[in-house]
């Protein structure tokens, strides 16, 4: 074994303008042993370019998994064996396995090793089953991002799991019950190699995962002067203890699922505890007074749902001053307990959308009750047009600069202007358009020599 290739594949077609650093490989880099030489290649900010090894390693997500499997056959049809993990093969591993000699089942890490050594040795298992929180999580090896042009964001993960069972969310689906964090000092420590300048986002899908660690982590931040931005549950908006405490530790913006207006879909996808900081708009107000901004995310297709809701849900996130926000269909996703539910319903329109050649982005996936499949599958771009017009960004970046100032201002225009960018690229566009059906180049020196 001398040579690992990573993979990260893209959707739909050209560069993205915002794509962050796959911190998977570089946490996988820093568990290879050093004599083996490694590859990173991330198709949404560089063209495709193989190059001879000996493994190919893909996280697949559900979006990308068509265009994942094109990549797959290709190499394993030139003799390179190809192992493929992450949240999609952990949720689908039949359909993982027609494509990969062997797919991980869970987090990557507490296997890896053993990955290594059998493929040296040229006996990969079918499956590897990698316990809940079995694993080491040691210091990303960012090496493997050198040269290569993310956005100037610095990924740092803290834990993993999340207190609440949204029924969409692929997250509760993955690690269940299971929450854990790595200790403070080991993420202070982590931060202080990271560039100065940069903005950090911790990936946590829920930073708030205790209320005694979770002060420990802002008092951890705190001397550090850095400023950063997180995924958090609405509820640490009724404390403002916890709040003084994060605008003190440099939280710059925070991003909270809203998900809708409509008490009766918060209800449905068992997110009712989304009112338990109070009204939305005392939640912002709270966030607004201490300078944070915010990022809202919306969901549309819930049964309470009704077509007027795109552009009252876009007036509302304008009105409240969000520095971002993102309206979205309802994407039934592999695991959860939405697709069960639909599919019990007899409502899905593609049970395996990923893999239909004729699903585009944005397309409606089941059939809605308060409004058609095609008001499904445009309101949310009209709600996007409403909040991303060159107005509203004006008009909320002037808003907010007073409590942002100008750096963080800037730093919301810039995200609202690759936005509107991001928004254009990808809607209506197929999850795996490509020229070439081999996706190596036709000749392409895959294997090693």
């Amino acid at each position: 074994m001398r040579h690992v290739t990573f993979v990260r594949p893209a959707l739909g077609e050209g560069p993205s303008a915002d794509a962050m650093t796959p911190l998977v490989f570089a946490i996988l880099r820093e568990l290879t042993p050093p004599e083996i030489a490694t590859t990173l290649i991330d198709e949404r900010i560089e063209p495709f370019a193989p190059v001879p090894t000996d493994l190919v390693a893909m996280t697949v997500e559900t979006f990308t998994a068509r265009r994942a499997w094109e990549i797959a056959d290709a190499y394993r049809a030139r003799g390179v064996p190809v192992v493929v993990g992450g949240h999609h093969p952990s949720m689908v591993p039949e359909e993982a396995e027609a494509h990969a000699d062997a797919v991980v089942i869970g987090d990557g890490e507490a296997v890896w090793g053993e990955i290594l050594r059998d493929a040296a040795n040229g006996r990969l298992k079918p499956r590897y089953e990698a316990a809940v929180g079995a694993g080491p999580r040691p210091a990303p090896d960012r090496s493997i991002f050198v040269g290569k042009r993310y956005a100037p964001v610095s990924l740092v993960q803290v834990g993993r799991g999340c207190r609440f069972a949204c029924d969409f969310c692929s997250i509760h689906a993955f690690y269940g019950t299971h929450r854990e964090q790595r200790p403070v000092a080991e993420v202070v420590a982590e931060i202080e190699t990271l560039p100065s300048g940069r903005m950090i986002f911790f990936v946590d899908d829920n930073l708030l995962f205790r209320r005694d660690r979770f002060e420990a982590l802002m008092r951890g931040l705190a001397p550090l002067k850095r400023r950063w931005s997180c995924q958090i549950s609405i509820d640490v908006a009724r404390d403002d203890r916890l709040l003084d405490l994060m605008a003190a530790a440099g939280c710059a913006l925070v991003l909270i699922g809203f998900e809708s207006l409509r008490r009766d879909n918060l209800k449905q996808m068992r997110k009712n505890w989304n009112g338990v900081a109070g009204a939305y708009d005392d939640v912002i107000a709270r966030l607004r007074a201490r300078g944070i901004m915010l990022y809202g995310t919306f969901v549309f297709g819930y049964d309470a749902d009704r077509p007027e809701d795109f552009e009252t849900t876009a007036r509302f996130a304008e009105a409240m001053g969000m520095a971002i926000a993102n309206f979205n269909p309802l994407t039934p996703m592999p695991g959860t307990g939405l697709i069960a539910r639909l599919a019990e319903e007899g409502r899905l329109l593609r049970p395996t959308w990923w893999l239909d050649p004729a699903h585009r982005y944005g397309d409606a996936i089941f059939r809605p009750l308060g409004m058609s499949a095609d008001e499904l599958r445009d309101g949310p771009t009209a709600a996007r047009a409403i909040f991303y017009g060159f107005r509203s960004i004006a008009a909320r970046a002037l808003r907010g600069l007073p409590r942002w100032g100008v750096v963080n201002t800037g730093l919301m225009l810039l995200a609202n202007f690759v936005s509107r960018r991001e928004i254009a690229r990808k809607q209506a566009a197929p999850l795996a358009a490509r020229k070439d059906p081999d996706p190596t180049g036709e000749g392409a020196p895959c294997g090693s020599p």
